[in-house]
């Protein structure tokens, strides 16, 4: 736990006039002490930071007559009760949230080591042989494969398959001709990025060159919208602008991504109705979607920082349709 974490938490405890915060083991304690741990967090204001062993052992170290105590957003019913704290129980959220939208430096850096991960993913893919192979088979491969401690999980869609926004890989075989959608998210210390590209199988399929060119214009947008003082609905408004205009437009996934970081889908949302203002040291996805019910779709996404001159996009795998051999 650093000193400027614990202050920048104190710091959001006076602003909510908690008495008290309790975090049991979660991504909310994760974020405070730096790394996974057990047991439960007491913070109480002027006193240092105390772990107990279960919840009754923290409520016993809450300051009596505290009126108002923060409690973990993951904490369980039963350890709710075992608390049996008399005062108005507050979501840590309300302390956390704010802090684990902008990442610190060592955060960022664990996040783009984990797009570089993803993006190796990628170039992998890129030189394996396809036909006759089955998209879980291939989902297996490609997570299987060495990435120098980063855990990576993979999705594969083919076919009729990459129409469907939420496809889990099965036993469908890869042919000649069939779009490839491949996902993954990669994980480094705790922290995530999640990547996307389109490929096809040994030529693609009529009008899927123009659906993928609207993806890259779409992602360009967005990429572009991203600087400071910019609403997260108005990325969004960016890349869906051009999907609208495309034609495309009725077959576009509404929402243009979402925030990363401990937790692989987290704020801000890139949607119509997130008013979020971004700023420096958000992180974002962003990942335009065209699905064609029963022939085909596509995902393009990138992970971006915000930075104070505008975005930085932590993913560096080509973006042009790639052809895989046969």
């Amino acid at each position: 736990m650093t000193g400027e974490v614990l202050a920048a938490v104190l710091d959001g405890m006076a602003a909510a006039r908690l008495d008290a915060l309790i975090l049991r083991p979660s991504l909310g304690l994760r974020y405070v002490v730096g790394h996974d741990t057990s047991g439960f967090l007491v913070l109480v204001p002027g006193l240092p930071p105390v772990f107990a062993a279960d919840a009754a052992e923290a409520a016993a170290l809450v300051p009596p007559g505290a009126g108002r105590v923060g409690v973990d957003t993951e904490m369980r019913v039963h350890e709710l009760f075992a608390l049996g704290v008399e005062a108005d129980l507050v979501l840590a959220s309300r302390v956390l949230d704010p802090l684990r939208i902008r990442k610190r430096p060592e955060e960022l850096a664990a996040i783009e080591r984990a797009a570089t991960a993803a993006d190796r993913v990628f170039r992998a893919a890129a030189r394996m042989s396809w036909f006759g192979a089955a998209e879980s088979d291939m989902a297996v491969r490609l997570a299987s494969m060495p990435w120098t401690g980063e855990q990576v999980s993979v999705v594969v869609a083919a076919g009729e398959n990459t129409a469907r926004p939420e496809h889990k890989p099965g036993p469908r075989v890869i042919n000649p001709g069939d779009a490839v959608t491949i996902q993954v998210t990669a994980q480094h210390d705790g922290y995530h990025a999640h990547a996307s590209r389109a490929f096809v199988v040994a030529e693609p399929p009529e009008d899927f060159d123009a659906l993928h060119a609207v993806l890259l214009l779409a992602r360009a947008a967005a990429i572009e919208a991203v600087r400071p003082g910019v609403t997260a609905a108005e990325v969004d408004a960016a890349a869906w602008t051009v999907l609208d205009e495309s034609g495309f437009g009725r077959y576009a996934e509404r929402g243009t991504g979402h925030g990363v970081g401990l937790d692989r889908r987290e704020a801000p949302w890139l949607t119509p109705d997130d008013p979020t203002v971004l700023a420096p040291g958000m992180t974002v996805t962003i990942a335009p979607a065209i699905h064609v019910p029963e022939l085909y779709g596509a995902r393009v996404g990138d992970v971006v920082e915000c930075t104070a001159n505008g975005a930085r996009t932590l993913n560096q795998a080509p973006l042009t349709l790639h052809v895989l051999d046969p």
